[in-house]
């Protein structure tokens, strides 16, 4: 239980109670991250039940996002803003570095998160007039925690900080155990939960192989990019399904 605490505490706003230090903590606690964006995909579906009864899908999908980002404290979106800062100026791989440390905001960070949240918006809104928005949302919290422990494998940009160590202490026994939960949700989800698996493997793909030929690997940032985007990524993917499939 202290693992999970541990996990809620770190991903999320929720409160949770405190935990004393544990070495590798973090890392062992990974194994629970697809457990916390199951409880954030149940707390947004209970929201998202309570606002459409309220107001229409366009309002509804707003206030959702807005309660997204209140729950995870803005945490994945921060690591996004600063990928889109560092990796996509033309500077030297130091400076690249240095500016995603830096605190301030670009304007490479306001355009990523302002496409972000307009096409979570959007999705949830054609999800919304579908019906398939909660199967979205748990196949979404739930498959883009674990790809936190995916990236975490892939080789780091930096050899200290928070993100290699948490990188440092990550199994594949790790990976697997995570891995079981968002699998059991992708299957009974259908199809489009599976085939979410898809344009979410490529997103840590893209996203590694941008890292790593712009700062020669990953960072803590870059995980949080990955969560991001992938969340687009699949409920696109069911968006699409309702269309076509």
């Amino acid at each position: 239980m202290k693992l999970l605490w541990l996990s809620i505490s770190f991903l999320t706003t929720l409160p949770a109670p405190a935990i004393e230090f544990i070495p590798g903590g973090l890392s062992r606690a990974s194994r629970f991250f697809p457990t916390v964006g199951l409880i954030l995909a149940a707390l947004l579906g209970g929201a998202g039940l309570i606002s459409m009864q309220l107001f229409p899908p366009i309002l509804s999908a707003a206030l959702l996002i807005a309660l997204w980002v209140i729950l995870t404290g803005g945490l994945h979106l921060d690591g996004l803003a600063d990928c889109c800062d560092g990796l996509f100026v033309p500077v030297a791989r130091e400076r690249r570095l240095e500016i995603m440390k830096d605190p301030h905001t670009g304007s490479f960070a306001v355009v990523g998160l302002v496409i972000v949240l307009l096409l979570k918006t959007a999705a949830l809104t054609a999800l919304f007039e579908t019906g398939r928005w909660w199967f979205a949302l748990l196949s979404a919290g739930t498959i883009s925690r674990w790809l936190i422990l995916a990236a975490a494998r892939q080789p780091q940009a930096r050899t200290n900080g928070m993100g290699a160590d948490f990188a440092a202490g990550i199994t594949p026994h790790d990976l697997i155990v995570a891995l079981i939960l968002p699998l059991f949700v992708s299957v009974w989800a259908g199809w489009p939960g599976v085939f979410s698996w898809l344009p979410a493997a490529a997103v840590l793909w893209g996203w590694s192989r941008l890292a790593g030929r712009r700062i020669g690997g990953v960072t803590g940032d870059v995980y949080g990019a990955v969560v991001e985007t992938a969340e687009v990524a699949i409920l696109l993917t069911f968006v699409a399904w309702s269309r076509f499939g």
